[in-house]
């Protein structure tokens, strides 16, 4: 990894931290509303896509509720 300096002005850092922390409540905000909808959580890893459904278990095959909108 390479080894970067520390930036002089230190408001960037500040302000980072609280982009971070915004940004974070927003994902946990919107997790939490997929959840009561019933909608499962997606992520991305090696060039594929998986799925964790509501009771936590990880698969590659698309759920249902994402095939209702196919033409």
């Amino acid at each position: 990894m390479k080894r970067v300096n520390k930036l002089s002005n230190e408001q960037i850092y500040v302000d980072s931290a609280i982009l971070l922390r915004i940004a974070n409540q927003a994902i946990r905000e919107a997790k939490a509303e997929n959840k009561k909808l019933g909608i499962p959580e997606v992520f991305f890893k090696n060039g594929k896509l998986y799925y964790v459904s509501l009771n936590g278990e990880i698969t590659t095959e698309r759920p249902d509720i994402f095939k209702r909108n196919e033409a």
